[in-house]
């Protein structure tokens, strides 16, 4: 059994700043299919898969839901947020936050409901070896957050049980993930959601961004 815990993050509004490129983005290919949403509705259910983002969307104002449109939707997301995503950047001491983990030897992996073709554009940025990074994206798994598929993955990639993770998300939906796969759930304000919110959700600890966290890095087990 590890003395330390593993880290599983998410990765957007977690590690890089890009919530709300997210956001406009789905709301460009909402409004290329003729969908009419406020924007504040799309960004209470970023953090979702795709799938079950548009799903939730579609039923709400009664839209049918066909594969063939859930495909087109998503693939027009991708489209928009390849345009958003040049003005993305990692959030305040993302970089540092991971190199420190790495260097003190603590185990860290990234779990995202993105899938690769939206996530590499973010990966990009965080100064990270991609190629030997335990990464999980929404391509590897049956269900993304809020099931626990994802999390339950990169503890595997790991060698670790999720009893022994620490879940570091900025959503709710992180946060119902974390409990539903018995891990401790930490919650970041960087993403939108209030700290009530991630409480309530099952946080132990809530931190304003990265470098929050990585200052009391020691209040979640994550140094030596």
């Amino acid at each position: 059994m590890p003395k330390e815990p593993a880290f599983l993050f998410d990765l957007d509004g977690t590690l890089v700043d890009s919530v709300y490129q997210h956001v406009l983005s789905w709301k460009d290919a909402l409004d290329a299919e003729g969908i009419p949403l406020s924007v504040w509705r799309i960004h209470r259910k970023i953090g979702m898969s795709g799938g079950l983002f548009t799903n939730q969307l579609l039923r709400e104002i009664g839209e049918e839901i066909t594969e063939e449109r859930r495909e087109r939707l998503r693939r027009l997301h991708a489209e928009a947020y390849a345009h958003h995503s040049e003005k993305v950047r990692p959030l305040p001491g993302a970089i540092d936050l991971l190199k420190t983990l790495t260097r003190v030897g603590t185990p860290w992996a990234i779990a995202t409901s993105g899938r690769m073709e939206t996530a590499k554009h973010n990966l990009d940025r965080l100064e990270i070896d991609v190629e030997n990074t335990p990464i999980v994206t929404r391509d590897d798994v049956e269900h993304a957050k809020p099931d626990p598929d994802l999390f339950i993955a990169a503890a595997k990639l790991l060698s670790v049980p999720t009893s022994v993770a620490i879940v570091v998300g900025d959503s709710i939906w992180d946060m119902l993930a974390a409990q539903r796969c018995r891990a401790l759930g930490v919650g970041l304000l960087s993403g939108g959601y209030g700290q009530d919110e991630l409480e309530r959700a099952g946080a132990f600890r809530v931190y304003e961004d990265p470098a929050d966290m990585l200052f009391h890095l020691d209040e979640v087990g994550g140094g030596r």
